[in-house]
Formats: structure tokens, sequence, C-alpha cells
């Protein structure tokens, strides 16, 4: 669909959600003279802050026009059967749109690289601007990294380059780049998105509107049978970690050479290659690159101890990359656990000395690591922490790594994984200035 500004700006819009993303489209709305759009949000207090004095006749206002608007704009995290305005928004399925489809249609001739996947989407897409900025392309990063996609100010020629979540892609329907990327797909979401089936077909929006000149990135025989029987147009690019392998120990960045970083380095490398990046810029310009906060960040070394903060393991699966890297770990695991998710820990034991369970769901972690390792119920990461340094005096000079890997959701008892990453950084140089 070819739509310029002129023509939108005659639409008439709501915007469901006032969170980042739909202040981003308030503020993109009126830097562009929209003039019709009604707003909302299913918490009382955001919605009045928003609104002032205003906000018992926006509230009728949008009630009254919500029936006659063009597109619905739908913040992500937002799951229409779970809303205040549940009947309304499926009466209006079809016009829900989400604020990447908008940047889509105010763009339609930007070049733009999306990057999806249950894990990795964030080191993966802060890997392609990196590359892509040491090779002088005129690069920019947005989406669920960083700012709002609307946010973005692209220049002439830029290339857009976007993280897309499930939450997002599951009501997007203008979503068409130029180079599309699912690095993996596990259980996640399944609350929200109800199935497997709903969340992969989520992450398969990335392809729908790719035509024969544009690239479709995968590195799963599975998900590769998919895309062929749903008769896509891109061309595939079949992903294989082995031509990766051979550049792997040319890559001076130790970071990068992590076994968890594989199958992010593969893509990105893949990725390179369409770019026509020679292989030795490709590696020159790995050397200043810089792992991303909360992701087997490691943020402190002291006396043959390591701590490692990957706050952003979310999953099981995603805390098995640190658990399989590293060796003699405290391991402080618990929260939230997602729906569908295992803790398999048997071919893992060997590297763990303890763990250390926290959060509100204890039982569930505790079934799993009963009888196969040791554990203390900690509760609280302070707690946690407190356990631990009392442990470390019993390790002297041995090598101990610990790491907070949760396995789960954060907010059971933090805003976010960030927030919980960061309370265990200060918490543990608190305790490092008392014990070293």
């Amino acid at each position: 669909m070819n739509i310029n500004l002129d023509n939108l700006r005659n639409k008439n819009f709501a915007i469901y959600g006032l969170g980042i993303t739909g202040r981003s489209v308030i503020n993109f709305f009126r830097k562009n003279n929209f003039k019709n759009y009604i707003i909302w949000d299913d918490d009382i207090k955001v919605l009045k802050s928003n609104l002032g004095r205003d906000y018992n006749y926006a509230k009728k206002r949008f009630l009254q026009f919500i029936n006659f608007v063009d597109y619905i704009i739908l913040s992500p995290g937002i799951n229409i059967h779970n809303t205040k305005l549940k009947n309304l928004l499926l009466k209006n399925k079809k016009k829900i749109i989400t604020d990447l489809d908008l940047f889509y249609l105010i763009n339609p001739n930007t070049k733009s690289i999306v990057v999806t996947g249950t894990n990795g989407k964030s080191t993966t897409c802060k890997l392609i601007e990196h590359i892509l900025k040491k090779n002088k392309i005129n690069v920019f990063l947005g989406g669920n990294i960083g700012s709002p996609i609307l946010k973005i100010n692209l220049k002439k020629n830029s290339l857009a380059l976007i993280e897309a979540s499930s939450f997002q892609l599951a009501y997007s329907k203008f979503i068409k780049p130029n180079y599309a990327l699912i690095l993996n797909i596990t259980n996640d979401h399944l609350d929200w998105h109800s199935s497997i089936n709903n969340y992969i077909k989520s992450k398969f929006k990335i392809f729908s509107l790719q035509n024969k000149n544009d690239f479709a990135f995968l590195n799963s025989r599975k998900l590769l049978k998919k895309f062929k029987k749903e008769k896509y147009k891109s061309k595939i690019k079949f992903i294989d970690t082995k031509k990766y392998k051979k550049i792997k120990n040319k890559i001076k960045n130790n970071y990068l050479n992590l076994k968890v970083n594989e199958e992010n380095m593969s893509f990105a490398y893949a990725l390179s290659k369409i770019f026509k990046i020679k292989e030795s810029s490709f590696i020159k310009s790995l050397k200043t690159f810089k792992g991303l906060e909360h992701r087997h960040e490691i943020f402190y070394k002291k006396n043959n101890k390591i701590f490692i903060n990957d706050s952003k393991a979310t999953s099981f699966t995603a805390s098995k990359y640190a658990l399989e890297n590293n060796e003699n770990i405290l391991w402080i695991v618990g929260g939230f656990p997602k729906i569908g998710d295992k803790i398999l820990i048997q071919n893992l034991k060997k590297n763990i000395i303890k763990a250390y369970i926290i959060g509100n769901h204890l039982g569930f972690f505790k079934k799993f690591l009963k009888n196969k390792i040791y554990f203390k119920i900690c509760k609280t990461l302070e707690a946690a922490v407190a356990s631990i340094f009392s442990d470390m005096k019993n390790f002297h000079n041995e090598k101990t790594t610990i790491l907070l890997s949760p396995s789960s959701a954060s907010y059971d008892q933090f805003k976010n994984f960030n927030e919980r990453g960061n309370k265990f950084k200060k918490l543990v140089r608190i305790y490092a200035k008392k014990n070293f």
C-alpha cells in the first residue's frame, strides 16, 4: 500500500495505550500536523495525566468515535482480549495497526532490516548496527530496542534497522522489510499468544509482504519448511553457523567469541555478505563492539570471582547459554516463570555448584532442581547476594562464577529485567566493598 503523509493526515485515528510507544505516536502526530485522533489508556491515572481537565470529554469522545476511525494504533503488549474496551476492539479488529505499520505507510521507499526471534534480538540488532556503521552505511536503529520507530530521524538514503517483538507483530498489517531475520523460536509469551502456533504466526508476519527482490534469513529446517509451505516470495538465506565458525578465531573480541553469540554472529555475518562487506572489514569492525547490559554482562571481577548479570534471560532456553559457557557457578534463578517453560539442568549440573532461588514462585523452581543440585530458598535478590558472599568464603582462590540468570520474567518483584539487573549489580558492589 502506497500512502503518503498527506493522505494519512486526512485519516481518523485512535491511539490505544499511552506508554512509550503511544506517546511517540502522539508526538509524531503533533509534529506532522495530524488533527484527527482520539486517545485511550486502560489505566485511568495515565489517561488523566495525558488529558488533564479534558478527561471526561475525551473519554466520551473516544467511546463515541472509535467505531468511525480508519485506524486504531495499538501499543505493543496490549492484548485486545484483556482490555477494558475488549468488545469495541474486537468489533474493529480489522482497523488495528501498530506504530511499525505507520512507519511503513509513511516511508514506503525506505530500505529496512527487521530482526525478530525469541532470544538474541537486541544483541543481533546492535551487532548489525555496529558493523554497518563501521562500514560507512547510514543506519538508524529503533523499534523494540532504544527509541520507538517513529522517533528515529531518518535521513535521505538511510537504512532503518528495526527490532520487532511478537507483541508488535501480532497486530501488524503493513510491515515490509527488505531484509527479514528470524533468529530462533522457542516457547515464549504463550500466556499472551494462547498457543505456539499463534506465536510463530506473529513472527512470520515479517515475510508476508516481501517480494522477490527481498531476503528472508532463517536457520531452522522446521521454520524453512513452514516458509516454503506459505509460498512467500522473498529469497531465502539459510544460515549455517559452520560458515561463521570458520572465521570465529580471527575475531579478537572475548564477548563475541562466547558460544552464546554464535547464532547472533552467524546472522550478522550472512547479512554482511548481502551488503558486500569484505570479510576483513567485518572482522575489523567487531574489535570495538561491546555487549549489551543485562545480557551475559561481565561487570565485576575480583580474586578469581567473575560476576555476570544475565537478567535478560527470561526463559530457561536463554539461561542455558550462560550455564553452558561457565563453570563453578553460583546461580541466582527465579521470578515469574513463563507458561510451558521447564528448568532442565540434567546436562548442565556439572557446571553448577549451588542455586539460589528468588521470587514469588519458589515451588516451580524447587520442583525442577530438587535432587539434582544444591539449592537454597532465598526469596529476595538481596538475600541471595548476601548468601553467596557468605558461601564464597569456602572457595578461597578457586575460580567461581556468580551468575544472575533468572530463567523467568521479572515482574513478580521488579518492574522489568533492567531494574532486576541493576539491583544485582548495585548489591554486588556493596557486598564486594565489604568483603574483598
